[in-house]
């Protein structure tokens, strides 16, 4: 039995055709280090793949949010990137001034889910979320 692995091996096990321009735009996701978007993909598949439209790299992605693949996480200046599941939840302090992005774990979030619950008798999602703000630096300034 072939076994497949990543965010591939997932579409394929789901009955999801895997194209060279789909595969493509997986593996640009999964060995990006940092929350990609969706024009930062299509740069990097255009020079390869020069027919391919924007709109096949924005298909792709809502198919994967969709899907619980990967997860948005929308910078406070409209900007939106994305990470894949696997990598691990965890939260961002996005500053609104200097667009300084910080990690936070998961765990930092378990008393807003249980409060949310509580007082709402809401089961809320809060696997990958960005809080805008304002850093420490630029307070200071």
């Amino acid at each position: 039995m072939v076994q497949h692995k990543g965010i591939a091996g997932e579409l394929r096990r789901r009955g999801y055709r895997i194209t060279p321009q789909r595969l493509m735009i997986l593996s640009i996701i999964e060995s990006s280090n940092d929350h990609i978007s969706a024009e930062e993909i299509y740069a990097q598949i255009v020079s390869e793949y020069p027919g391919v439209n924007i709109s096949t790299v924005y298909r792709t992605l809502e198919l994967l949010t969709q899907l619980g693949l990967i997860y948005e996480m929308y910078h406070g200046d409209g900007r939106v990137g994305y990470h894949p599941e696997g990598k691990g939840h965890h939260h961002h302090l996005v500053c609104r001034k200097c667009g300084k992005v910080i990690d936070i774990n998961e765990s930092v979030m378990f008393s807003v889910k249980d409060i949310l619950l509580q007082a709402f008798s809401f089961d809320a999602d809060l696997n990958h979320l960005a809080i805008s703000g304002i850093c420490e630096n630029c307070r200071k300034t």
